[in-house]
């Protein structure tokens, strides 16, 4: 199937089409890339009337610290709301094979038989960000259909902050009594989440202190309207629907145009430096030359387009 043919899937809300849009945007070869483009271009804000209408949202945090536990529960609570649920777990890569080391089925519980969700896990590789090479493009096309996406990165950290440049919405992880809370102040990702989260709340006081940290430690930063939120994942668990609603309500104020501009300029550039390296960027004049250039082109302009105007400035 064509790349034309499963964005028109998407374009009408046809489920079924996620595993061959992303078979396709995790296919690297050369001779796929107009077929990517062509699936990129029929879901972008020019095919759709607007941004696509999905969720966009992003849940990091240290390895150990509950993510894919807590996942499944927030999956169980937007299906019972009705909603359709994508996940893109970004695992750490094979040494031997290249592919993603664990299993998105194994660790995120959830209905096999349910067509309303999707789940796909891919392998960072070498990239740097704790995401995918696809997961960018993977994210925007899926949003077209689904309700909410989500993307699960691998681990935290100074380096793995590119989720914040794709997700509409960034939940961070973390759980009580690690020291996580002096470590994020001293790596900057304090500055990443658009809401906290601690888990394992039945743990009592230790939680409560770990919330009562991030909430001082948002407060020195000036983030002060950023909500922190307990939850429990085990059974009977407890505020998963307080975390849902303050993804909603993140989302309810946010704008999402200039949000998903930023997201596809980044990804583009990330694109073009992953496949170009330092010398491609040392070629449009560097990375600030390059931001420029990109801001300068229609915002409704596909990552595919973006990268090929760093291209042609590459090589004039």
């Amino acid at each position: 199937m064509t790349g034309a043919e499963l964005a028109a899937r998407l374009r009408a809300g046809d489920l079924s089409a996620a595993p061959e849009v992303l078979n396709l945007v995790e296919n690297r070869a050369p001779a796929m890339r107009a077929e990517i483009e062509a699936l990129l271009a029929g879901v972008s804000p020019a095919a759709l009337g607007g941004e696509a209408p999905g969720h966009v949202i992003g849940i990091t945090g240290p390895p150990g610290a509950g993510k894919s536990t807590l996942l499944s529960a927030l999956v169980a609570a937007w299906r019972a709301a009705g909603r359709t649920v994508a996940v893109l777990a970004v695992d750490p890569s094979s040494k031997r094979s290249g592919g993603a080391l664990l299993g998105d089925r194994a660790r995120i519980a959830h209905d096999p038989q349910d067509r309303g969700v999707f789940i796909r896990s891919t392998a960072a590789g070498t990239r740097l960000g704790g995401l995918a090479p696809s997961t960018p493009a993977a994210a925007g096309a899926l949003a077209a259909a689904f309700d909410v996406v989500v993307i699960e990165t691998v681990g935290v950290g100074q380096s793995e902050t590119e989720v914040a440049e794709v997700a509409d919405t960034v939940a961070v992880i973390v759980q009580p009594g690690s020291g996580d809370a002096l470590q994020f102040l001293k790596s900057g990702i304090m500055e990443v989440p658009d809401v906290l989260v601690v888990t394992k709340a039945d743990l009592g006081q230790v939680a409560l202190r770990a919330r009562r940290d991030l909430s001082a430690a948002l407060r020195s930063l000036g983030a002060r309207d950023t909500p922190v939120v307990a939850v429990s994942s085990l059974a009977p668990a407890s505020g998963i629907d307080e975390l849902v609603a303050a993804l909603d309500a993140h989302r309810a104020g946010l704008d999402v145009a200039a949000r998903r501009v930023a997201a596809r300029r980044a990804g583009a550039l990330a694109d073009f430096a992953a496949e170009h390296g330092e010398a491609g960027l040392r070629a449009v004049g560097g990375r600030r030359s390059a931001q420029r250039l990109l801001a300068q082109q229609d915002p409704a302009a596909d990552i595919p387009t973006l990268v090929r105007v760093l291209d042609q400035a590459a090589r004039s």
